[in-house]
C-alpha cells in the first residue's frame, strides 16, 4: 500500500520549494565519520546498522515527537486515595525503552564481546538523534553496574537483571522481573554537586538500614532501584535503594516532577525518603568512592551524546540546504551557507572522533588505557557541551523561521544541547577534576601526553600549538585558568586524533581555524578550507 503524498495544490497557492519529507533514514549507513571511528575502537558494526534503521524509521521519529510531546504524568494517589508514587509515560517512551535495552545498550559492555563500551557509546550517539530523554534510564542502568561490585551478594541479584536485554516497566521486586533499570538519586539543594554536604540519614531498624532525608534530583523515578548517598556514623556511605519491596512499596516519595526545559521525555523528580528499606553497597563511609564508577561511566555518554545532537541538528541544517533554493541558487551552492556548514562540520566531527576514541579506552584493561579514559572522557564532555548549543543554534538559523517552530526537531534538539554539560558534573567541576586527575595520576598525564605528541611533525601549526600550550603552562595552571587550560587541551587532543585518522581537509581545517586562529569568533567565519570534501562527511 503507498501513502498517497500531501498536496501541493492548494486554493491560492502551490507548495513549492520546500524540501520533502526526509523519510526513513540510515543513521549509521549515512554516517561515515561514526563508521570509521566504530572500525578503529573495534564496536560492533552489524548491531548498530539494526539498531540505527529501527532509530531512523519516520515511524520512529514521529514517536519520539510524541514522547516530547506527552509529557510524563505523576500519579501520587490511586481513586481511592492510596499511595502509588508512580510515573506513567505514552507509550513512544516505552518503544524507545524497548528499543535500546532489547538492542543491549546497558548490556553490552558487559558481556564480554569485543568493543562492548564503543558500541554502546555509538548507541547513545545514535539514541540521541532521534528521541534522547529515554537514553537517560539506560544510561544510569549501564553505568551501575560496575559500582555493584563493591558487593557481591547485591549485584548477584542485581547485575543478571540489569544487564538483561529485557526492558520491563511492571511494579515487582527486582527478583519477579525479567529486567530492570537503575537510577541515582545524589543531589540534595544545600550542596547541588558539593555531595559532601548532604543530610540524608540512615540508620540500621528491623534489621535493615533505613534512609530518611530529601533528594532534589532523582532521574527517572520509576527505575527499579536507586544508587544514593547518605549519612551514618561513619560518614557519607552509598547504598542501593530498591524501589518496590516484597510485597510492599518502598517508602519512597514523589514529591514532583521537575518542569525542565528540554529532555522532556523523561520524568525528572523530587523524593522523599521516610524510612525506605536500602542496602549498604561498599564499605561504609566511603560512598564517594564506590559511586564513583557509575559517575565515571555516566561521562562516558555525556561525552557522546553531543556529539549525537550536533550530527541531528547538522543532517536536518544540511537536508534543508540541499533542497531549499533562494535568490535562484540552491542554498548548499551558495559559498557562504556552505562555510557555515563546514564549520558545524568540524565541531560534530570532533566532537565524535574524541569521544569514540575515549570509548576505545574504557574498553581495555590495561592501567594506560584506563587512566586514558579517566582524563580523556573529562575533556571530551567538557568541550564537546560546550559546542553543542552553539551547533544547535546555527543550524537552527539554517532553516531560518521553520526552525524556530516544532514542526521541525530542532527546537527539541536545541532545548536538550545544555542538558549534558550540566548533568553529571558541570563546566567547572569537570575543569577542577581535570586539575586533580592530572595532579594525582601521573599515568593519565603521560598517556595524555603520549596522545598529543603522537601527531607531532606532521603538521607545523599544530606543532605551533602544542608548543605555545607546554610554554603557556608547563605545570598545572592557577584555578582561575582551569577552563582555558581545558579547552586548548581538549582542542590539541581533538587535533591529534583528527590528523591521525580523519580526511586531510577535515584535520587541516581543524588545525587551521581552531588551533591557528585562521577564522573569527562565528560560525563559518572562515577561508582557505577544502569545503566541499568537509561537506562530504555530512552525507556519509
Amino acid at each position: 500500500m503507498t501513502t498517497p503524498d500531501p498536496r501541493a495544490d492548494l486554493p491560492t497557492h502551490h507548495v513549492e520549494n520546500q524540501p520533502p519529507a526526509r523519510g526513513d533514514v540510515d543513521l549509521f549507513g549515512t554516517d561515515a565519520p561514526l563508521r570509521e571511528a566504530v572500525a578503529r575502537a573495534g564496536g560492533q558494526a552489524e548491531g548498530l546498522s539494526d539498531y540505527s534503521q529501527t532509530l531512523g524509521t519516520t515511524e520512529m521519529r514521529e514517536a519520539g515527537r510524541d514522547a516530547n510531546r506527552y509529557l510524563p504524568e505523576l500519579r501520587l494517589f490511586d481513586m481511592g486515595g492510596r499511595r502509588l508514587d508512580e510515573v506513567r509515560f505514552h507509550p513512544a517512551y516505552h518503544r524507545f525503552m524497548e528499543a535500546g535495552v532489547g538492542a543491549g545498550y546497558a548490556a553490552l559492555p558487559w558481556e564480554g564481546a569485543k568493543g562492548g563500551h564503543a558500541t554502546h557509546a555509538a548507541m547513545v550517539y545514535l539514541a540521541s538523534q532521534i528521541e534522547p530523554g529515554s537514553c537517560c534510564p539506560m544510561t544510569m542502568t549501564y553505568a551501575a553496574v560496575p559500582a555493584l561490585d563493591a558487593t557481591p551478594e547485591i549485584a548477584a541479584l542485581w547485575r543478571p537483571k540489569l544487564t538483561a536485554r529485557s526492558y520491563d516497566p511492571r511494579v515487582l521486586p527486582v527478583g519477579e522481573k525479567t529486567g530492570a533499570t537503575l537510577g541515582m538519586a545524589m543531589t540534595e539543594k544545600q550542596g547541588g554537586s558539593d555531595v559532601r554536604a548532604n543530610t540524608t540519614r540512615a540508620e540500621r531498624a528491623d534489621g535493615h538500614w533505613r534512609l530518611t532525608g530529601h533528594k532534589w534530583f532523582c532521574s527517572a523515578p520509576m527505575s527499579d532501584g536507586f544508587l544514593t548517598l547518605a549519612q551514618t556514623d561513619k560518614g557519607l556511605s552509598c547504598f542501593l535503594v530498591p524501589r518496590w519491596l516484597e510485597g510492599e512499596r518502598n517508602a519512597i516519595r514523589i514529591q514532583r516532577l521537575k518542569d525542565k526545559l528540554g529532555n522532556r521525555s523523561n520524568a525528572s523528580s523530587e523524593i522523599e525518603y521516610e524510612g525506605a528499606v536500602a542496602h549498604l553497597l561498599g564499605e561504609e563511609g566511603r560512598g564517594v568512592a564506590t559511586i564513583i564508577e557509575m559517575v565515571h561511566h555516566t561521562r562516558l555518554d555525556t561525552a557522546l551524546a553531543p556529539a549525537g545532537l550536533m550530527r541531528a541538528a547538522i543532517s536536518e541544517a544540511h537536508h534543508w540546504a540541499t533542497h531549499r533554493a533562494a535568490f535562484q541558487r540552491r542554498l548548499i551552492d551558495q559559498p557562504l551557507m556552505r562555510a557555515v556548514l563546514a564549520d558545524l562540520t568540524l565541531d560534530w566531527e570532533g566532537a565524535l572522533t574524541l569521544g569514540m576514541r575515549v570509548a576505545e579506552a574504557f574498553d581495555s584493561a590495561r592501567p594506560e588505557d584506563r587512566a586514558f579514559a579517566r582524563i580523556g572522557v573529562a575533556l571530551a564532555k567538557y568541550y564537546g557541551n560546550k559546542r553543542c548549543p552553539v551547533v544547535t543554534y546555527e543550524a537552527m538559523e539554517v532553516l531560518g523561521g521553520i526552525g524556530y517552530v516544532e514542526d521541525t526537531p530542532m527546537p527539541m534538539l536545541y532545548r536538550e544541547a545544555p542538558l549534558n554539560g550540566i548533568w553529571e558534573g558541570s563546566g567547572n567541576v569537570i575543569c577542577l577534576d581535570i586539575l586533580r586527575t592530572l595532579a594525582k595520576e601521573p599515568l593519565a598525564a603521560d598517556m595524555l601526553r603520549a596522545e598529543l605528541y603522537a601527531a607531532r611533525d606532521t603538521d607545523p601549526r599544530y606543532d605551533a600549538a602544542l608548543a605555545d600550550h607546554l610554554a603557556r603552562w608547563p605545570a598545572l595552571p592557577p584555578e582561575a585558568e582551569a577552563r582555558w587550560f581545558a579547552e586548548r587541551l581538549a582542542l590539541l587532543l581533538t587535533a591529534s586524533l583528527l590528523i591521525r585518522n580523519a580526511p586531510a581537509a577535515v584535520s587541516d581545517a581543524f588545525v587551521a581555524t581552531r588551533l591557528a586562529g585562521e577564522a573569527g569568533r562565528t560560525t563559518g567565519a572562515m577561508a582557505g578550507s577544502d569545503v566541499s570534501a568537509i561537506l562530504n562527511r555530512i552525507a556519509g
